[in-house]
């Protein structure tokens, strides 16, 4: 099984023959200006006691972190939306990996701003079998510090690869949140958190594992 990082590598390197030099400028210059801003920095880290929410399942059901954290520590996955290739990488690598994740006691749950339509879509693409949550209007994304409004140089440059962001998210704000993965205890502390303001940056599933197996 590839990791993770070996199959961005191959997409990136695909992209870089597909994509003009020009829009790629574009988007690093884009990524590089949203890191100098610190917005990681402000991002919740490990320590840090995780916020409580209760959110729809890709399903309409509604579900909690204290009711996750009563069955088991979770890893909570926030992602863009199943337009983005990245977290459609991600997600499938998490799915590659849920059943030695769940072995070992754990729960994965992701996050995302997607309308539920949209959501269930990225659902069964993907064929996932654990649980997107409908973060409406990016609240507790924002509560972990995770929120950004996509700047208006890159918005043209979407709409030419056919990413409507606003159908996807329903509303027009472009706020999205920065790719970010968080192993939560049941005591609800943060043990562990990968926070980058590179979209194609991902944490490795593997890493995750074996970060879990630490703490048993």
């Amino acid at each position: 099984m590839k990791q993770l990082k070996e199959k961005i590598a191959e997409y990136d390197k695909n992209k870089a023959e597909q994509v003009s030099a020009d829009i790629l400028t574009i988007m690093d210059q884009a990524t590089l200006n949203l890191r100098s801003t610190g917005i990681e920095n402000n991002a919740l880290k490990t320590n840090d006691l995780a916020p409580e929410f209760s959110l729809n399942n890709h399903n309409n059901l509604s579900k909690s972190l204290n009711e996750y954290l009563k069955e088991s520590i979770i890893i909570l996955s926030f992602y863009r939306g199943g337009w983005c290739p990245y977290c459609n990488m991600e997600l499938h690598a998490l799915q590659e990996h849920l059943p030695e994740i769940e072995k070992l006691g754990a729960r994965l749950v992701a996050i995302s701003p997607e309308v539920p339509d949209h959501s269930l879509s990225t659902h069964e693409k993907n064929e996932l079998v654990f649980d997107i949550l409908y973060d409406q209007g990016n609240t507790v994304a924002k509560e972990y510090g995770l929120v950004f409004k996509l700047p208006d140089v890159l918005r043209p440059i979407y709409d030419k690869f056919g990413l409507d962001i606003p159908d996807h998210n329903g509303d027009d704000t472009f706020e999205l949140p920065m790719p970010a993965t968080y192993i939560i205890n049941q005591q609800g502390k943060i043990i562990y958190h990968f926070v980058n303001s590179d979209y194609t940056r991902r944490a490795e599933p593997s890493d995750l594992i074996e970060i879990i197996k630490k703490i048993q």
